[in-house]
């Protein structure tokens, strides 16, 4: 019998704001995190604008010896993880730590120690590379880091799908708990993509806004006038528990997972099904794991990145999955304000639907000004709406054709 699981603990490391309140609060207020880059020299650049999350020390979440030997995305996942777990008040020596364990999603991992360290080779040889580079680098090792930081010995791995990758993170860990293989969870995502070699590679695409004289309009999905996606920064976390051990602990219980969906486009390297098939299949099989009807879904928040492509085939999709009841829920994006943090996307935006389910309010997408015609659904235009949410879903789509839906639930005992 599988049994249930719930949300005990969130974070967010992001653009607009670190820790939840500040989160959440400009979230709601519709403030745009997207401005001029600043952690290199965008000259040459045709897209000169990211969503990077200012003020972010990590030595306020761990030793400054140590936070040297970490790149940037593993020190986001190390501050997240330990926000959530401050969240969740627990004291892992009261715990089997065999059965905590750590799901962490990220589509490129340590991009930025990777292009330091070639620099080196390049100028100064192979023996001046750092022993740290590996371990450094390697995807794994956000996941690593947090186990580490709390003596977890429960499963520990990470996702990468692409820009799916934290939702795969968070389903994934669900799945162990439902089946009884863990007691809790700390997953979600960590990403630090802006360097210069991922901004030019995507600026080769051509995926990105070039609007970059008005960088807080830059992100706009389902907006006529939408030409390509922020690329943003930062890591969201959940921490989930077994029901039956979050009440015997008297844990505060957010919300609960209730369904999980996978499927593949299997139709091209970048580009969606221009049929919305694989994004439809996913909300489906999410639908039926979680056994909510489609007309108990009252918001989702949409993977909306503000390609052209992209947000007509996810409005598409979900008419396809919902019939009628697409014009009656709302979608938001709240990637017009944090930008698009590939594979740590899912994991904020978890926070999100869990956020508006809790505070009985929905965040905007704002920069909506000229709907375009073929995105013609509710999608919560500029300012945030006051609305009871009992049942929300988070997509996540990525390169490769990945496609997860996670269907979340308002807490009822």
């Amino acid at each position: 019998m599988l049994t249930r699981v719930v949300i005990t603990g969130l974070s967010a490391i992001s653009p607009v704001g670190i820790g939840i309140e500040p989160f959440w609060s400009n979230l709601v207020d519709g403030k745009s995190g997207v401005c001029p880059v600043t952690r290199f020299d965008t000259e040459g650049y045709s897209t000169r604008i990211g969503a990077e999350v200012k003020d972010f020390s990590p030595e306020n979440f761990m030793d400054k010896k140590e936070a040297r030997r970490m790149d940037r995305f593993t020190q986001f996942a190390v501050a997240g993880a330990q926000l959530a777990v401050t969240d969740i008040g627990i004291d892992f020596d009261t715990v089997d730590r065999d059965r905590v364990g750590v799901i962490l999603g990220t589509g490129i991992g340590g991009l930025e120690t990777l292009e330091d360290q070639h620099k080196v080779l390049l100028n100064k040889g192979p023996g001046r590379v750092s022993p740290f580079f590996i371990p450094m680098m390697i995807a794994n090792m956000g996941a690593a880091q947090v186990a580490i930081s709390y003596g977890l010995r429960g499963c520990n791995l990470v996702t990468t799908s692409a820009c799916a990758s934290s939702n795969n993170a968070i389903g994934d860990s669900f799945r162990l708990l439902q089946r009884g293989h863990a007691d809790i969870m700390i997953c979600g995502g960590s990403e630090a993509p802006i360097t210069p070699m991922a901004m030019a590679g995507f600026c080769s695409m051509k995926a990105m806004s070039t609007r970059n004289d008005d960088p807080e309009k830059a992100s706009r999905p389902f907006d006529s006038a939408r030409d390509g996606f922020v690329i943003g920064e930062g890591a969201g976390f959940l921490v989930l528990e077994r029901l039956e051990h979050a009440v015997k602990r008297g844990a505060r219980i957010y919300g609960e997972v209730v369904g999980y969906g996978m499927s593949c486009d299997a139709y091209h390297i970048v580009a969606p099904d221009p049929e919305g098939k694989g994004s439809a299949l996913s909300m489906a099989l999410a639908l039926k794991d979680s056994g909510v009807a489609p007309e108990e879904v009252d918001y989702i928040n949409a993977h909306g990145t503000s390609t052209p492509l992209g947000d007509k085939f996810e409005t598409m999709a979900i008419k396809q999955v919902f019939g009628d009841h697409a014009y009656k829920l709302a979608v938001s994006s709240t990637k017009s304000m944090t930008g698009h943090l590939l594979g740590a996307a899912g994991g904020l935006e978890a926070v999100v639907c869990i956020m508006a389910m809790n505070r009985g309010v929905i965040p905007p997408t704002i920069n909506l000004e000229n709907p375009d015609p073929e995105c013609d659904l509710d999608y919560v235009p500029n300012k945030a709406r006051k609305a009871g949410v009992r049942v929300a879903m988070s997509n996540s789509f990525g390169f490769g054709g990945h496609n997860v839906t996670l269907v979340f639930k308002k807490f009822a005992g």
